[in-house]
């Protein structure tokens, strides 16, 4: 008695069941369409989404400095911590950049920040005149 597994007409069939995938071939468009398509899904579109992340959680903080803010700063602090923490503190630098300090204006007579970031070149050359 023939076991099933061993009838010619089984074997064939399955020969053909897994060689039938390497007689088919795509016209060389499709290859090149689907080839353009998978660098965009595995390179592009990453790279855009994480900079379009970036630049909207910067936002609270470019807002702050527009608006002369006196805790501008700590929004700036803010958020770069909400980078790290996966965007749970944004809402709040949203909030704290639009809000205005309730005892700032009492403490120094204004409610608009008048900090000034100095960057090491600036701080050079007034080390320079100080020496002259």
């Amino acid at each position: 008695m023939k076991r099933f597994f061993y009838n010619s007409k089984f074997t064939k069939l399955t020969a053909l069941f897994w060689l039938f995938p390497l007689l088919l071939h795509a016209s060389t468009f499709e290859d090149k369409v689907a080839d353009v398509v998978s660098w965009v899904a595995l390179i592009v579109a990453p790279i855009i989404m994480i900079t379009v992340f970036l630049m909207i959680h910067v936002l609270p903080e470019k807002i702050a400095e527009k608006r002369n803010h006196p805790q501008a700063q700590a929004i700036k602090t803010l958020c770069i911590l909400s980078l790290f923490f996966g965007g749970i503190l944004w809402p709040l630098a949203w909030l704290w950049t639009y809000s205005k300090p309730v005892f700032y204006k009492m403490a120094y007579g204004t409610d608009k920040g008048d900090y000034h970031e100095e960057t090491f070149d600036d701080l050079k050359k007034e080390k320079d005149q100080d020496k002259s």
